[in-house]
């Protein structure tokens, strides 16, 4: 099947599924016309890219990954494979508790302005003095 076709029944832009090509995620076979030729199983693998890419991998990753990755089942365990994704698994929990942090700072700043704009609307306006012509 052709680029087009690909894309069509994955849903994947084919600048996408050409990047993921270049990262070495997917070989297409070039026709005697340079066009891309991508075999029947081609789809399955996209969605496993796809997949693998919602649960936090990079290309990199996946790369390393694909050879481990049937596509009706999990990534197969491997030294590799489990390394790969147990890394990947506490750099998100690292982000998780960046993020955490980050919740609570913001939501310190958003009370301590609420706070002070309550505070403003309860407190007396400064009257504004006028000068006297006495």
């Amino acid at each position: 099947m052709l680029i087009g076709e690909l894309a069509r029944r994955t849903g994947v832009a084919a600048r996408l599924l050409r990047y993921y090509e270049e990262q070495g995620l997917l070989r297409p076979h070039r026709d005697g016309n340079g066009y891309r030729s991508y075999s029947e199983s081609a789809p399955a693998t996209v969605a496993r890219i796809r997949e693998l890419l919602a649960a936090g991998l990079n290309t990199e990753d996946i790369a390393q990954l694909m050879p481990c990755a049937e596509h009706d089942g999990p990534v197969q365990a491997c030294e590799m494979s489990v390394r790969i994704m147990a890394d990947r698994s506490v750099e998100l929990d690292r982000r998780i508790a960046e993020l955490d942090r980050q919740r609570s700072h913001l939501a310190a700043q958003l009370d301590a302005s609420l706070a002070t704009a309550a505070e403003a609307t309860r407190s007396p306006s400064p009257r504004v003095r006028g000068y006297s012509r006495t």
